[in-house]
């Protein structure tokens, strides 16, 4: 016969459901694991109970500025049917981001315009590309004057799938119009030859709330001035300017200089270069709380690409910019001429176009060219062995009757003369050149029995063997230049600079010229 409800043995009820300790007399009493905090000092526990606090008030705040800064970011795809689809390290690595500022009107923005003026997806008003060194020692960043003509590749509108075609002769500040941010994205990394591996872009608000979280920027004009379109109004000498002035002294066309865009791209690195002291000086970068102020009003107004769409990202790449001695960052114009199809635009002055184009893919200091850096030579050519037997040596042969002809794909107009006259200084007086499809890699192709003849030419031009190819179909020796000897006439020697090609650094205090059309008197 069982038990009754009410026969519990020992005193234990069984339904409860769960261990009942005992005393010593056999007794129920508190679980053992609350002997220890009953037994606790009474300061302990006030100290455990404040760091409890401060843990979950510490994490209540961390998730909610994650939260508030992810749920602010605006992200679009980095390319429109072309460039780059590596994956890369935010932490480590050599890395290119590409700077927009939109012309968009809507929302916010509607004060300086209507909508009309900025169709589909908007023109950057600004188009800057930054690049950060594999040491975090020092940055690049170059500016693209909007009037630029250039050639568009086809780009696809990634939210519409639907596809435009190739253009060329196009202002560069079109570039993202119809097919979205990823087609300006293209349209550099046809450019450069790089592989540009993020982008930000922001609004107009976006350059007011920054000048305005730093408490002001100082600028310097050499004379006062006033120009109605942008609404800047300044005195001569330093002031400095924040919210709706400082984004008419980025936004002006015509208050610098001859009023030209090349005025008005040295005005906004001098912006920046201030902007850069400043926020060092005032060690905002090591100031959690700055930070975050910054962190919020910019990425309110900020759109940036699908691997940059995230708050870590973002922390990772300010961190890699904090220590930056700013001597080393340089600002840079993209060397321009009147443009022969339109006066009033730009196109690429060559050769300097080229050569600044080679320097950074050979990750040249701009500000000290001088600085070893690797070679494509050194870091492409994949190691040689010795041959295990010696061939026999071919007979003499006469350079001056060789068939050698040079066929230029780097893309530079005239890049073919250069490495003739190198040829036939080198006694291959017979070489002759044509254009030809651009390409990336050098290489020296060579018909049956001219083996030794590619040799001498790839010896005098510096080209590696590796390079070397035969080809049957070739009568003689033809060297194909790529889009990595651009310059020079010794493949992976470091890339020629045109002098002063730094307009600035970010340790520079410069004063920008008043453009004498727009001079008032205070």
């Amino acid at each position: 016969m069982g038990l009754g409800r009410d026969k519990r043995e020992n005193g234990a009820d069984m339904s409860a459901g769960g261990p009942v300790s005992r005393h010593a007399d056999g007794t129920p009493g508190a679980a053992r694991h609350l002997g220890a905090l009953r037994g606790m000092p009474t300061w302990l526990k006030i100290v455990t109970g404040v760091l409890s606090l401060a843990m979950v008030a510490g994490l209540a705040f961390a998730g909610f500025w994650f939260l508030r800064l992810q749920s602010n970011l605006s992200k679009a795809p980095l390319n429109a049917g072309g460039g780059n689809n590596e994956q890369v390290s935010d932490a480590t690595g050599r890395m290119q981001i590409l700077i927009l500022g939109s012309d968009t009107r809507d929302g916010k923005n509607a004060e300086y315009g209507t909508a009309d003026d900025s169709r589909g997806y908007g023109k950057s008003d600004v188009m800057m590309m930054m690049d950060i060194s594999e040491d975090n020692k020092r940055v690049s960043v170059i500016s693209f004057p909007r009037d630029l003509l250039v050639d568009i590749p086809q780009c696809k509108d990634e939210e519409t799938n639907q596809v435009y075609p190739a253009r060329s002769g196009v202002m560069i500040n079109e570039a993202m119009a119809e097919a979205g941010i990823g087609c300006a994205v293209d349209t550099v990394n046809k450019l450069t030859g790089l592989e540009v591996d993020h982008f930000m872009m922001a609004d107009f608000t976006a350059v007011k709330e920054l000048s305005n979280a730093v408490g002001g920027v100082e600028v310097c004009i050499s004379d006062a001035v006033y120009d109605p379109d942008s609404r800047l109004r300044l005195p001569a000498g330093t002031s400095a300017v924040q919210g709706e002035m400082a984004l008419a002294f980025l936004r002006t066309r015509h208050a610098f200089a001859d009023g030209g865009d090349l005025g008005r791209i040295k005005a906004q690195q001098g912006f920046l270069s201030s902007l850069t002291r400043k926020i060092k000086d005032d060690g905002t970068l090591s100031d959690p709380g700055r930070m975050l102020k910054i962190a919020d009003v910019v990425t309110q107004n900020l759109t940036v690409d699908e691997g940059l769409a995230s708050v870590p990202s973002l922390l990772t790449i300010g961190n890699r910019l904090k220590d930056i001695d700013i001597s080393k960052v340089a600002f840079v114009a993209v060397p321009t001429t009147p443009a022969l199809a339109d006066p009033n635009r730009l196109q690429i002055a060559e050769p300097n176009g080229s050569q600044l184009f080679a320097a950074l893919r050979q990750d040249v200091d701009l500000t000290d060219p001088t600085a070893p850096s690797p070679s494509p030579a050194e870091t492409s050519a994949p190691p040689t062995t010795a041959p295990t037997e010696t061939a026999p040596p071919l007979p003499p042969y006469d350079k001056s009757l060789q068939p050698v002809t040079v066929a230029n794909g780097t893309g530079v107009p005239g890049r073919a003369q250069e490495i003739v006259q190198a040829l036939i200084s080198g006694g291959f007086s017979q070489a002759g050149q044509f254009e030809a499809t651009a390409v990336e890699q050098s290489v020296v192709y060579y018909g049956t029995d001219f083996a030794d003849v590619a040799a001498d030419v790839a010896a005098v031009l510096g080209i590696p063997a590796a390079q070397m190819l035969p080809a049957p179909n070739i009568a003689g020796v033809q060297v194909f230049l790529g889009t990595d000897f651009t310059t020079g006439v010794t493949y992976g020697a470091p890339a020629a600079l045109p002098e002063d090609i730094v307009n600035q650094t970010a340790k520079d205090a410069s004063c920008q010229q008043a453009n004498p059309a727009l001079i008032v008197q205070e």
